[in-house]
C-alpha cells in the first residue's frame, strides 16, 4: 500500500504540490463524467483494480503523468490526468503488473494518452518477468491527435515489446467496454481473454467508421459483441459482469508460473489421487450412435472443482481447458460428440492449437480425452480449409515439448486422429484406452458399407448382413488386440483412470522441475 504523507518540513510548498496533484489525479474525468458512467453499471478504473487485486496491494507508477495548467507566474493551477493506469499489485498473493484504461476521460482516447507509459508497463512485465493483465476500456484513436501532433505517421508494428510478452510472461485481456483499434489488439494479443457480455465489444473500428466506408448501419454490439466472438473465436471467454470476469482471470493466472522461467504453482488438495467414480465404467454409452458428456467426465477425474474452461462456446467439437491432478497444474483437452459428433473442425482445430501453444509456453502437462471420429467432411468443411487447420495443428504438435499423455475413451480415427498428441523422434507415444475404445484409418460403420456395398445390397436381408460385418470388424478393432502387441500402453477400467493420471502427473512434474532453467523460452 501506497501511504500518504502530510506536505511538512524545508519542502513543504513542492510535498503540497505533490498532493495537490495526486489528489486531482484521483478525481479521474471528474465528478460529472464518473456519475455518466457509473450510471450505466460499470466500475470505474480505480474501483476495477480494487476488485481485481489483493485488498491495499496496488503501486501505481506514473501517478501524476497528464496535462499541467499554469498561471502566468508558472506556478501549477490543475491538471488531466493521463488516462492510462499502470502499476503493480498481488493477486492471491503474486505479483503481477497492470495497465488500466480510464474511460471517464475522453472514452480512454488515444488522443488523452501518454502512449510511454503504458508502454513501459508493458516492458517492465518482460524484464521483471511478470504477468501481465490489460483492463481495456477504449474507444480507440482520434482524428483530434493529428491536431496535437501536427501531422500524420506511417503505421509500424508496436513499439512495445508483445511478441516478446508473449513469449515470457502470462499476458491477460479483459475487455470492459468498447475496444477498438489498437484496444482491440490489446485485448486480442493475449494468452487469455474474456469480454463482459452486452458490455464489451472488441472491433477493428467501430460502427461509425462501418457506415462511412460500407454504408452498413450496425450497433457496436452487433459489430463486435460477444454473440459475434463466440463464432470467431477471437475472444476466449465471457462473463456475466465485471466481476465475473475478474474471478477467471484470477483462476487462469492460479495455473500459470510467474513466467517461463519458473513452474506453475502447485496447488492444495485434499481430493484423493485413488478416488474412483463408479458411473465411470458405463460413462461410454454401448450403442455407438448415442452420445455421452465429456465435461462429466473430467469433472470425475480431475481434482474436484479445478476444471476451468477456456473457449467453451467456439469450435465446440472439442473442449479446451486448465484443471489439476493431485495439485500439479495441467492443460486438458478432450472431443465433444455433441457438437459436429466430435469432429476435427477448422474451428476446433484453431482452438487446440491455441491451447497447445498455451500449455508449451508455460510447461503445463497435457491430457487429451480422446473420442476424434476425423476431420469434418462436406462441402462446408473444404470451404472452410479444414485440412489446413489440421495441418497447422500437427506442426504446433510436432515443436511442443509439453509431457503429453492420451486416454483414449472411444474413437480415434483418420488424419485428425492422429493427432491426438506429438509423436515427434523418441518421444514417447504415452496412451492409455478404455474398453471403449476404437480407431483405424476410417470409422468401422462408414467402412463396411464403402468395403461392402455390392455384398450387403444383393444379401437376402441387407441390413442384418450389415450389421453382421459391423460386428465382426469391431471384434477385430479390439483394443485388447492392439494391447496384445503393446501398440497401447494399457486398456485400463475407467474407474482408475485418475489414479493412472495423478501418478503420470506427479513424474510429469519430476520432468518440469528438473527442466525449469530451460535455455529458450517456448513457443507463442
Amino acid at each position: 500500500m501506497q501511504t500518504e504523507f502530510e506536505p511538512e518540513g524545508e519542502w513543504k510548498e513542492e510535498l503540497a504540490e505533490l498532493a495537490q496533484r495526486r489528489a486531482a489525479v484521483r478525481q479521474m474525468g471528474g465528478a460529472a463524467s464518473l456519475e455518466r458512467f457509473r450510471s450505466s453499471g460499470r466500475q470505474d478504473a480505480r474501483a476495477r483494480i480494487e476488485a481485481l487485486l489483493d485488498a491495499g496491494s496496488f503501486r501505481e507508477f506514473g501517478r501524476i503523468a497528464g496535462k499541467g495548467r499554469y498561471d502566468e507566474a508558472g506556478r501549477f493551477v490543475e491538471m488531466e490526468p493521463a488516462n492510462t493506469i499502470i502499476g503493480t499489485g498481488l493477486i492471491d498473493g503474486r505479483k503481477a503488473a497492470l495497465h488500466v484504461d480510464d474511460y471517464t476521460i475522453r472514452a480512454g482516447s488515444s488522443e488523452a494518452a501518454i502512449a510511454d507509459k503504458w508502454i513501459y508497463i508493458e516492458r517492465m512485465a518482460h524484464q521483471l518477468r511478470l504477468p501481465l493483465l490489460r483492463l481495456v476500456d477504449s474507444a480507440g484513436g482520434s482524428v483530434k491527435l493529428l491536431m496535437q501532433l501536427g501531422s500524420t505517421k506511417i503505421p509500424e508494428y508496436p513499439s512495445w515489446p508483445s511478441q516478446d510478452l508473449l513469449r515470457t510472461v502470462p499476458v491477460v485481456g479483459v475487455a470492459l467496454g468498447a475496444c477498438a483499434g489498437l484496444g482491440a489488439i490489446k485485448v486480442l494479443a493475449t494468452h487469455f481473454s474474456v469480454m463482459v457480455r452486452t458490455q464489451a465489444q472488441v472491433m477493428a473500428a467501430g460502427p461509425h467508421v462501418v457506415r462511412q466506408a460500407y454504408g452498413q448501419e450496425i450497433d457496436k454490439n452487433e459489430l463486435g459483441g460477444h454473440d459475434v466472438h463466440r463464432r470467431s473465436a477471437l475472444v476466449h471467454n465471457e462473463a456475466e459482469s465485471e466481476d465475473d470476469a475478474f474471478a477467471q482471470v484470477r483462476r487462469f493466472l492460479s495455473y500459470m508460473p510467474r513466467s517461463v522461467y519458473e513452474l506453475a504453482p502447485l496447488g492444495a488438495t485434499d481430493d484423493d489421487p485413488e478416488r474412483a467414480e463408479d458411473w465411470l465404467k458405463d460413462a461410454i454409452p454401448r450403442n455407438r450412435r448415442r452420445v455421452f458428456d465429456p465435461r462429466r467426465i473430467l469433472d470425475a477425474v480431475f481434482d474436484l472443482g479445478t476444471v476451468f474452461e477456456i473457449g467453451r462456446h467456439q469450435g465446440g467439437s472439442v473442449v479446451t481447458a486448465l484443471a489439476r491432478l493431485g495439485g500439479v497444474p495441467v492443460g486438458v483437452i478432450a472431443n465433444d460428440p455433441k457438437v459436429m459428433g466430435g469432429a476435427m473442425t477448422i474451428q476446433a482445430a484453431y482452438k487446440m492449437e491455441r491451447h497447445v501453444r498455451l500449455c508449451d509456453t508455460f510447461g503445463l502437462p497435457v491430457v487429451n480425452f480422446v473420442d476424434q471420429p476425423g476431420n469434418a467432411t462436406g462441402l462446408e468443411a473444404e470451404l472452410g480449409g479444414t485440412l489446413l487447420g489440421a495441418l497447422r495443428l500437427e506442426e504446433t504438435l510436432h515443436l511442443s515439448r509439453s509431457p503429453w499423455v492420451s486416454i483414449m475413451i472411444r474413437r480415434c480415427f483418420g488424419m485428425a486422429g492422429g493427432l491426438h498428441a506429438p509423436k515427434y523422434g523418441e518421444r514417447l507415444n504415452h496412451r492409455f484406452a478404455w474398453p471403449s475404445a476404437r480407431w483405424g484409418s476410417i470409422p468401422i460403420e462408414g467402412g463396411v458399407m464403402a468395403a461392402h456395398r455390392r455384398e450387403i445390397d444383393e444379401s437376402p436381408d441387407p441390413a442384418a448382413r450389415r450389421a453382421e460385418l459391423e460386428t465382426y470388424y469391431h471384434r477385430l478393432g479390439s483394443p485388447f488386440r492392439t494391447a496384445e502387441k503393446f501398440g497401447i500402453l494399457d486398456v485400463i477400467d475407467p474407474r482408475e483412470t485418475r489414479s493412472v493420471l495423478c501418478d503420470w502427473a506427479r513424474d510429469a512434474w519430476e520432468v518440469l522441475r528438473g527442466d525449469r532453467l530451460r535455455p529458450a523460452p517456448r513457443q507463442t
